[in-house]
């Protein structure tokens, strides 16, 4: 029954007036570094800086109150700021509204149908080759903001972007970069001088302090979009089927890459905390907090690993401190919003470049450069390309195909049909085989890109029995099933005797099921080699008396 329970409804027997004051610390801290993070990523994906706070309060507390792990501090991440930016520019904010309340009813349907132990099957290769895409991506989209360039175009695209960039260099602005070049330093070298205020907190205070006390000519949040201290409210969109039909790709994409991240990041904290998430509970709060995000004007969430391991740091370890990071959002936006205009864009574009920096994943992908097979090489490098030239949805779903594709191969490959040697005396730990017998090993899955190695079993006019030892056939198609059929019906129009040995349980079941064992004969299936070989030694003699 617990495994269907929230972490914050089975904490409360051990639950301390020592760790409520804990998971206020660390929620508190947690919000001070979501705060500039939850407006950077809304910039990038395209919307205003208050929604990036809506995500974060709303889906933030949802999902923590409902949520399968104890310290999961959920809002907007990286992963989605391209995908969310395009969506915006393509389809309106009607069509993102859309695209993440159908995100979240499909990852509640995930939850509910125990996907949760599957994110497991999806290859490392792809998850590397987006991520470090999407790095590359955010990084392109703020080099306009961190040089101060004057775009004479509005693209969407990454290419575009990178183009738009090159054609308009000569309208580089030194004092945006400047700053921007100030906030990269203090983003890099602050956490060595100290690691309990946030870096990204101090880059901000320092830039809006340089830019308004010298008066730069940078621009500013509140310079390009209208700033927002009013709280989020509820409201539906209005659905149709054609809306429905536009953004159900893009929903599909935030719904697994929700997946991706949130069950990633509950990984990274059980091993910090010494716990278990429920994986299929944080599927369904995860759904929960995306639909009431998308309902509250919000952006897609998912599990954020760099605030969850900072809430684990300062001490959070129950649902407790994601909520109150939340809350203190809240009060941060009735309060302090209108200063958030003052925020040089140069500073934003800095912190963003710190979170791709962070989320690439570079080592990872230059380790698997040189020791992964080239078929996984493959694999990533198409998947990293494909999300930078063209878009996340492309890219996961080619990266499927040729990981599933190369997946068959290897699978196919590990399959065999091998002939044993004839002998009429045991020698050198090979078995008699009795004179008109032909024994075949399987070996490997049998499904429908091996089945066409059955076809290598063949016999000549002095067979009299085949043994097919399948010990080590863990598994059978359909497909496969159809070439063995093949194979019994040759032998029978040649009026030889089919043995199979040793067949396992899913195969067995079936062969049950399709009616090849009555077919062939329950007595030609036999537990092992041993007893297979004896009884093709009865048949051959008594095949031998007949003609005699």
């Amino acid at each position: 029954m617990e495994e269907r329970i929230p972490k914050l409804f089975l904490m409360w027997k051990e639950y301390s007036k020592e760790q409520f004051i804990k998971d206020i610390v660390a929620g508190i801290i947690v919000a001070i570094i979501a705060l500039p993070l939850s407006i950077a990523l809304a910039l990038a994906s395209g919307v205003s800086p208050e929604q990036g706070i809506y995500t974060a309060i709303v889906a933030g507390f949802v999902i923590a109150m409902l949520g399968g792990s104890r310290v999961q501090i959920s809002g907007p991440t990286a992963a989605f700021a391209t995908i969310v930016a395009g969506i915006v520019a393509q389809k309106g904010m009607a069509g993102l509204v859309a695209a993440t309340i159908l995100a979240g009813v499909i990852l509640i349907l995930m939850g509910v149908f125990k996907l949760g132990g599957l994110i497991k099957f999806i290859p490392y290769t792809i998850v590397t080759g987006f991520t470090s895409g999407i790095a590359v991506t955010i990084v392109i989209g703020q080099i306009k903001d961190f040089l101060g360039l004057e775009f004479k175009h509005a693209p969407i695209e990454t290419m575009e972007k990178l183009k738009e960039c090159i054609d308009t260099i000569g309208t580089i602005n030194a004092q945006a970069l400047s700053v921007g070049l100030i906030a990269l330093a203090i983003l890099i070298v602050w956490p060595k001088i100290n690691a309990k205020i946030p870096p990204s907190l101090i880059a901000v205070i320092v830039t809006i302090v340089l830019v308004k006390g010298l008066d730069m000519e940078v621009n500013t949040i509140g310079s390009l979009y209208e700033i927002s201290n009013k709280l989020p409210v509820p409201s539906m969109p209005q659905f149709s089927l054609e809306l429905i039909e536009s953004v159900l790709p893009d929903a599909f994409t935030i719904a697994v890459l929700a997946a991706i991240e949130s069950l990633l990041s509950c990984v990274v904290s059980d091993g910090m905390i010494g716990d278990r998430h429920n994986p299929n509970v944080e599927l369904i709060a995860q759904g929960a907090g995306n639909i009431a995000s998308g309902i509250f004007g919000g952006i897609p969430a998912t599990g954020a690993i760099a605030r969850t391991a900072a809430n684990v740091k300062n001490g959070g370890r129950t649902p407790i401190a994601g909520m109150v990071h939340s809350v203190v959002l809240l009060l941060i936006l009735i309060v302090l919003m209108p200063y958030a205009a003052l925020i040089p864009m140069p500073a934003i574009a800095a912190i963003l470049f710190m979170v791709a920096y962070n989320m690439c994943g570079w080592r990872e992908f230059v380790t698997l450069l040189k020791t992964a097979p080239k078929s996984d090489i493959f694999v990533l490098v198409t998947t990293f390309v494909l999300t930078v030239v063209f878009d996340l949805v492309v890219a996961i779903e080619i990266g499927f195909m040729l990981a599933v594709i190369l997946f068959l191969k290897r699978m196919s490959d590990v399959a065999d049909v091998r002939s044993w040697e004839y002998v009429e005396e045991e020698r050198e730990g090979l078995r008699i085989v009795p004179k008109g017998t032909l024994v075949y090993e399987l070996e490997g899955p049998m499904f429908f890109a091996a089945a066409d190695k059955f076809l290598s079993v063949s016999a000549d006019k002095n067979t009299k029995v085949v043994i097919l030892r399948m010990s080590d056939v863990p598994a059978m198609d359909v497909s496969a099933l159809r070439k063995l059929e093949e194979v019994y019906c040759s032998c029978k129009r040649k009026n030889i005797t089919l043995i199979l040995s040793h067949v396992t349980e899913q195969p067995r079941r079936m062969m049950e099921k399709a009616g090849f064992v009555v077919d062939v004969g329950s007595e030609n299936f036999c537990e092992s080699i041993e007893t297979a070989l004896r009884r093709a030694e009865q048949l051959c003699q008594k095949q031998s008396r007949k003609k005699m």
